[in-house]
């Protein structure tokens, strides 16, 4: 695909095949991530790849119990009366463990945090490190829908870093972005309606 055809069909998918995703492939994509930019060039990625619903089962089991929380949170708190947006929470939320299991394909990206402790930052530079590595998560999720994948991400909330971190053996050093699961869409699959932006609109010139 040309890069503007890949930038308009890179989309959130939640519902998957089950074929499976090869290893070359999976190769492809988390080499793009080696090709973002990166603050100290070091390019410290480290990837755990997870294959198997069983498997997968076990890493995400600290989530369970803060589902029900999270859903009752995002409707309590939105405001916005946004029709799509409420579509795809409605369509979202009962999805957020089974869309990591569906394809069988969970990776966890981790970077190596050297300086601040992540959620402590002493300013915005500080969080040059996590900058970077979802630098690198964006060139991956290009690639997957270059190949041909859906991706979707659950970004972790409470716990469930500290508990995934242990359950996966990662160094102390290391965090993660996310959880990310790929896979070829179900023929189902349900597509939130993206919003309709006029860029013109979104342009300031010299000032807002």
């Amino acid at each position: 695909m040309e890069l503007y055809e890949v930038l308009e069909k890179r989309r959130t998918y939640r519902d998957y095949s089950d074929r499976e995703v090869s290893d070359e492939i999976l190769k492809r994509v988390i080499g793009a991530a080696f090709k973002a930019p990166t603050n100290d060039h070091l390019r410290q990625l480290e990837f755990i790849v997870v294959r198997g619903r069983e498997n997968i089962a076990k890493v995400i089991a600290p989530l369970a119990k803060n589902m029900a929380a999270f859903k009752n949170l995002v409707h309590e708190v939105d405001e916005s009366g946004d029709k799509d947006k409420m579509d795809m929470f409605a369509d979202a939320l009962p999805k957020q463990q089974r869309m990591l299991m569906q394809s069988g394909l969970l990776i966890i990206p981790f970077f190596r945090q050297q300086t601040w402790p992540l959620l402590k930052p002493t300013e915005q530079s500080s969080l040059n490190y996590f900058a970077s590595a979802w630098c690198a998560l964006e060139n991956m999720l290009l690639a997957a829908t270059a190949e041909g994948l859906g991706t979707v991400f659950h970004i972790p909330v409470a716990d469930e870093v500290e508990k995934i971190k242990k359950i996966v053996g990662a160094p102390e050093d290391y965090e993660f972005t996310c959880l990310l699961t790929m896979g070829y869409p179900a023929e189902n699959a349900f597509l939130p309606k993206q919003k309709e932006i006029d860029i013109e609109k979104r342009i300031h010139t010299n000032l807002w």
